[in-house]
């Protein structure tokens, strides 16, 4: 059973989280993207939000529960 709730876990995840990778940002389970541009980027969540400062800044992967932000990157501020 221990494996079932696993993988349900795994498939429904709903917990915000966000992965830092080299200059790309990968934001999971976000509710809103309430600015973007090439220079900032601001993502609310259930708890707060996510701003992202940079240069070039673009969003390559957008679906309902995932955002990807590409580029140079300088600050990630959560609030």
């Amino acid at each position: 059973m221990k494996l079932i709730e696993s993988f349900r876990n795994y498939l429904l995840e709903e917990e915000f989280r966000i992965n830092i990778l080299n200059n790309k940002v990968n934001i999971i389970n976000y509710t809103d993207i309430s600015n973007f541009d090439s220079n900032k980027v601001t993502i609310r969540h259930r708890n707060g939000s996510v701003t992202i400062t940079g240069n070039n800044l673009t969003i390559t992967r957008l679906l309902i529960d995932e955002v990807l932000i590409l580029g140079d990157i300088k600050n990630i501020e959560l609030r």
